[in-house]
């Protein structure tokens, strides 16, 4: 199982969780964010891919940011359109698309995109786009009709250990690819606790998970 980090923010904070070496690390480029990343991404380890993390924004403007900061992988957290998908996944990115779940999910709404993006992430429904703190009911995914591999997020933090590994065991995990984790690890928005961190790493990586 991959874990990424996603909300980075601060440099120092930056160089420390990716001494911990996720397989991924995310930079929020949307104004409205707490996490808004507005600086330069500081050198980290070539392992790590870079995701940008966007919301409903133009083309033009996602494309300059890939090439800015050298983005593996963008990550789309509104109401992107599969052209608009289709589009920037010809720039030679990873395009994961997000959708938000409460209690219940229409799956059929994902068949638009199946060939336009490589991953998709599954969030917590709530009133900001991403970084709420909750999460949802990992049973609607035992429905999820697809083979493309996604991303679990949604308020995951140290206290999901037991009912990730839970979750590990079932037929709803097959295709899950990445756990996403964010404001269950932080101080403040954007600044992680590296031990925290630490410990969820050594646990989700470990031979029994």
């Amino acid at each position: 199982m991959k874990l990424k980090v996603c909300g980075m923010k601060y440099k120092d904070n930056i160089d420390a969780v990716a001494k911990l070496q996720p397989d991924y690390m995310g930079f929020i480029f949307h104004e409205q964010s707490s996490r808004h990343f507005d600086s330069t991404i500081p050198d980290i380890p070539e392992t790590i891919e870079k995701v940008g993390v966007f919301v409903d924004e133009k083309v033009e403007f996602i494309s300059r940011q890939i090439e800015n900061h050298q983005l593996s992988a963008i990550q789309l957290h509104g109401h992107e359109s599969p052209e608009t998908c289709r589009l920037l996944k010809s720039t030679n990115v990873k395009v994961i698309k997000v959708f938000s779940i409460k209690d219940a999910f229409d799956f059929s709404i994902l068949a638009p995109y199946e060939d336009v993006c490589d991953y998709f992430l599954f969030d917590t429904k709530g009133k900001l786009p991403g970084g709420n703190g909750y999460t949802f009911d990992w049973d609607v995914l035992k429905n999820y009709p697809s083979t493309k591999p996604y991303f679990l997020s949604g308020g995951i933090g140290l206290s999901q250990i037991e009912k990730l590994k839970e979750f590990r065991k079932s037929e709803a995990s097959k295709y899950c690819h990445v756990i996403d984790v964010n404001s269950k690890f932080e101080i403040e928005p954007g600044l992680k606790n590296i031990e925290d961190l630490k410990k969820f790493k050594e646990n989700v990586t470990s031979s029994d998970f």
